[in-house]
C-alpha cells in the first residue's frame, strides 16, 4: 500500500510538473526568435537620401539587423538635397542636411529620438529599447545657411551655417528635455566653409576657409556664454585654406594648409588679436607636389589630437599629445595604394581597455582593394601613445566616395564589445568583435549605407 501511494504522489509530482517545463520552453523559444538587441543603429542611406535604422541581434545563426526607414522623416529630393555628418546626444540624432543650390531649396536640421535609454549603474549602464526611432524636431527651410559640418562640443550639437557666416547651437539639456526649433541659437562667425571648435560651452573659434583675399588664415573667437553671439576679436593664422578644427585640453587646433595650428583657449574672453600667441607644427613636404603638407579633418581621443596627412607612401597618423607642454606631431606610417586615400580616424577604448584607432583606405576613381587598418594606440597600456603600432589590416567592401559623402564609416556600441562599419558600394554592414578583431558577420542592408550611429548596447 506504501509502494503504491508513492507511485501516485510521483505520477501527480509529474502531471503538475509539465505544464510548467512546457511553459519554461515555450519561453524560452519565444526569447529566441527576439534575441535582445546588442546595439541599434541608425544610418544615412545615400541612394534616396532617407534616415534608416535596425536593431543589431544575435541568435544561433549570427548576427542580424532588420532595416527599415525612420517614419515621419522628411522626404528629400535626392537630385538636390543630401545628407552631411550626424551626432547623438543621450540617445537623440542630429543629422545635417544640405542642398546643391546654397541653401536655397532647403537646408538645415532633423533631431531624431532613438527611442534607447540608458539605466546607469555605477560602473555600467542597461540600455531599454522601447519605442522604434521617431522625429523628434526638423528644421528645413531656405534659410538655414546649408551646413556642411556637424560637430558635438561638451554635449551640445553645433552646426555650421556657411552662407550665413555662423553657426548655430543646439544644446544639449534644452534640446532633450523640449525639442524644438526653438532651441536653436544663431551666432555669427566663420565664412565660407566654416570649421568650429568649442571650448567649455564659453567660446568657440569659427574658420574661414579662404585662400586669398582679406580673411586667409582668419579664424573667429566668440564668447557663446553670453548675448553677444557675435566675434569678440579675430586672429590671423600664417597660411588660409582653413579646412578643420577642434579642441582638446584647453587648447584649439587648427587645419590650413601648411601643417597644424595651435592656441591656448580664450575661455575668459581676456586677450584679443595682438595677444593671442600663435604656434605652428609643420607636418613636412610633399616632394611630388613640393608644397607643405596638411591635414583635414582632427579626432580626439582622451588628450591626443589624431588626424592623416600625405599620400601613397607617405601617407601617416599623426598624434599630438594637447597636454604636452611643448606638443610635437609623433608620425605612424601608413602608406596606402595608388588611388587610395586614408580616412579621418575613428578611436574607441573597449571594455577590456584597449585603445584602437581605425582607418580606411578609401578609393576615388580608382580599382585599388579598398581596406580597413586598426592602429593599437597603446600598446604597453601605460597611457602614453608613443608606442602606437599597426595591430591589424583587413580588406573590406567597397565604398561609394561622391564629393564629400560615400566614404566607409565606424561605430561602436555602447558598451565598447562590437564595432559595425558601412561599406556603402556593396549596400552591407559588418560586424566586428573589439575583443579578438574578428568579423562576426556581413550584413546585406541594401542602399548606399554611410554615416551610422550605434545607440545602446
Amino acid at each position: 500500500m506504501k509502494f503504491c501511494l508513492r507511485i501516485s504522489c510521483l505520477l501527480v509530482a509529474c502531471v503538475v510538473a509539465t505544464p510548467s517545463s512546457a511553459q519554461d520552453k515555450s519561453k524560452g523559444s519565444q526569447s529566441a526568435k527576439v534575441p535582445r538587441p546588442a546595439t541599434r543603429l541608425i544610418w544615412q542611406d545615400n541612394s534616396d537620401q532617407t534616415m534608416r535604422w535596425g536593431d543589431l541581434t544575435r541568435d544561433a545563426n549570427g548576427f542580424s539587423i532588420r532595416a527599415q526607414s525612420v517614419s515621419g522623416f522628411p522626404k528629400l529630393d535626392a537630385e538636390k538635397q543630401s545628407f552631411v555628418q550626424m551626432e547623438d546626444i543621450n540617445g537623440m540624432a542630429v543629422v545635417g542636411v544640405h542642398d546643391n543650390d546654397n541653401g536655397t531649396i532647403q537646408s538645415g536640421w532633423v533631431a531624431i529620438r532613438s527611442g534607447v535609454n540608458e539605466e546607469e549603474h555605477g560602473s555600467h549602464s542597461h540600455w531599454h529599447y522601447e519605442k522604434a526611432p521617431e522625429i523628434a524636431a526638423v528644421k528645413l527651410d531656405a534659410d538655414q545657411g546649408n551646413p556642411a559640418h556637424v560637430y558635438k562640443y561638451q554635449g551640445d550639437i553645433f552646426i555650421a551655417n556657411d552662407k550665413k557666416n555662423g553657426f548655430t547651437i543646439l544644446p544639449a539639456a534644452t534640446l532633450l528635455k523640449t525639442p524644438s526649433p526653438s532651441v536653436a541659437r544663431f551666432h555669427s562667425g566663420g565664412g565660407s566653409h566654416i570649421t568650429l571648435a568649442a571650448v567649455d560651452r564659453k567660446v568657440c573659434y569659427a574658420t574661414w576657409a579662404d585662400r586669398e583675399g582679406e580673411n586667409v588664415g582668419r579664424v573667429d573667437v566668440i564668447p557663446i556664454d553670453s548675448a553677444l553671439a557675435k566675434p569678440a576679436y579675430r586672429i590671423k593664422l600664417p597660411s588660409g585654406g582653413l579646412h578643420g578644427a577642434t579642441s582638446n585640453s584647453g587648447r584649439v587646433f587648427f587645419a590650413p594648409s601648411d601643417g597644424v595650428c595651435w592656441v591656448e583657449a580664450d575661455i575668459g574672453m581676456s586677450k584679443n588679436e595682438s595677444t593671442t600667441e600663435i604656434h605652428h607644427l609643420s607636418l613636412g613636404e610633399d616632394v611630388v607636389k613640393g608644397k607643405p603638407n596638411r591635414t583635414g579633418a582632427f579626432t580626439n581621443h582622451e588628450q591626443f589630437v589624431l588626424f592623416t596627412t600625405g599620400a601613397n607612401d607617405s601617407a601617416s597618423l599623426c598624434l599630438i599629445d594637447a597636454k604636452s607642454p611643448k606638443p610635437t606631431v609623433k608620425k605612424l606610417p601608413l602608406p596606402v595604394a595608388e588611388g587610395l586615400a586614408l580616412t579621418t580616424p575613428k578611436c574607441v577604448k573597449t571594455s577590456a581597455g584597449k585603445r584602437y584607432a581605425f582607418l580606411f583606405s578609401d578609393r576615388r576613381d580608382s580599382e585599388a582593394t579598398e581596406t580597413l587598418t586598426i592602429v593599437d594606440l597603446d600598446v604597453n597600456g601605460d597611457g602614453d601613445f608613443g608606442d602606437a603600432a599597426i595591430a591589424k589590416t583587413l580588406t573590406v567592401g567597397a565604398s561609394k566616395v561622391e564629393g564629400h559623402s560615400g566614404h566607409h564609416e565606424i561605430c561602436f556600441s555602447g558598451n565598447r564589445r562590437f564595432a559595425c562599419f558601412t561599406n556603402p558600394g556593396d549596400g552591407s554592414i559588418w560586424v566586428m568583435s573589439l575583443l579578438n578583431l574578428e568579423i562576426e558577420s556581413k550584413i546585406s542592408v541594401g542602399g548606399n549605407p554611410t554615416h551610422v550611429l550605434a545607440i545602446g548596447g
